[in-house]
C-alpha cells in the first residue's frame, strides 16, 4: 500500500474519531469501555493460561 495512502487513510481515522467524540460522547464512552473491557478479559484469559501451564 503505497505510503500516501496510509497516511491518508490514518488521518480519516482520526478525524473521525474527533467528529464521533465532538457529536456522540456518550456513544464514543461506551465504545471505549468496551474496548478496554474486551482488553481486560484477553488479558485475564492469558494471565489464567499462563497460571494454567505453572502449575
Amino acid at each position: 500500500m503505497p505510503v500516501f495512502l496510509k497516511k491518508l487513510l490514518l488521518w480519516g481515522f482520526v478525524a473521525f474519531l474527533i467528529y464521533f467524540m465532538a457529536f456522540r460522547p456518550d456513544g464514543a464512552a461506551q465504545m471505549f469501555k468496551g474496548i478496554g473491557a474486551a482488553l481486560m478479559a484477553i488479558a485475564q484469559g492469558l494471565g489464567d493460561f499462563l497460571t494454567g501451564m505453572m502449575t
